[in-house]
């Protein structure tokens, strides 16, 4: 018998298969935005991170409310750099020359991602870090630091008490804004190692308990990207060549295993053929 060389990672499956005519919405990490992609390329209706690439729980959770409460940019949101305006509560793709400019793509992506989730048959929740930036004046979470002084923050990790409390209002909120929707929550496998090795491996077991708990609670699901690439590929040839970030073939089989996991068998072979047709679409004839 051949020995076996790699432990399979097998994800349950859920009670309920996506499909074409279900809209989806991705939000969290920059994994959220390799799911999204495929799932764009593979025809289905998605909205990726319509608030920009966003890691801690926190910021997500926040960006969740202000879409379903209707919240606008504030003053205190706006911070500028380098002659462009950034919010605290968004990504850097959000900006623009002067402060209404930017209030004003503050707040119409709030309103595009409240128009997604009120139809939204999915959403994908991916968690990149338990660490956080407050401003050290107020104590604001920012969803990003936008390359500011670090004098202005002060950074913690976030326990799992914490992220499960603050999540349990914001899952309360979705049933009541779509109660027709699926959560399915991620961590991402992207390495943070800022902290080093040990440091980002205690951030990710905060991210895993908060999110078990969360599943327990409220009847979500967890599907492991995480562990297909830490437990199954588990090998430096499967990450980018900056060591932190994953190589398209570690994306490709964890997007297989996502289409194995949430699609019918019919609807696999439609993505995969709508994603071909997609690559064939982007290329330029030579004459």
């Amino acid at each position: 018998m051949m020995p076996h060389l790699f432990t399979v990672v097998s994800p349950e499956k859920p009670d309920f298969a996506l499909r074409f005519d279900q809209p989806v919405m991705t939000i969290g990490s920059c994994f959220s935005d390799e799911v999204g992609s495929r799932l764009l390329a593979s025809g289905f209706d998605v909205a990726i991170n319509p608030m920009g690439t966003l890691y801690n729980p926190l910021s997500i959770a926040d960006a969740l409310q202000a879409a379903m409460e209707g919240r606008k940019a504030q003053d205190a949101d706006i911070v500028q750099h380098d002659g462009r305006c950034y919010s605290w509560r968004h990504h850097g793709s959000i900006s623009a020359e002067n402060e209404v400019e930017c209030k004003k793509m503050c707040d119409e992506a709030v309103e595009k991602t409240a128009q997604v989730l009120s139809k939204a048959k999915l959403l994908i929740v991916t968690f990149g870090t338990s660490w956080v930036f407050h401003l050290a004046t107020g104590g604001q979470v920012v969803a990003n630091c936008h390359k500011q002084h670090p004098h202005l923050f002060e950074r913690r990790q976030v326990s799992v008490v914490e992220i499960v409390q603050r999540w349990e209002a914001v899952m309360k909120q979705l049933k009541e804004f779509n109660c027709h929707m699926k959560v399915v929550f991620t961590v991402s496998p992207i390495r943070h190692l800022a902290d080093g090795a040990h440091g980002n491996q205690l951030s990710k077991a905060t991210l895993l308990l908060a999110t078990e708990e969360l599943c327990k609670r409220w009847e979500a699901y967890y599907f492991p990207a995480y562990e297909i690439v830490m437990d199954e590929l588990r090998d430096y040839r499967f990450y980018a060549p900056d060591l932190t970030h994953l190589s398209v073939t570690a994306i490709d089989i964890v997007w297989h295993r996502f289409q194995e996991t949430f699609l019918s068998a019919a609807d696999m072979q439609q993505a995969h053929n709508n994603a071909k047709q997609a690559r064939k679409l982007q290329h330029r004839p030579i004459h």
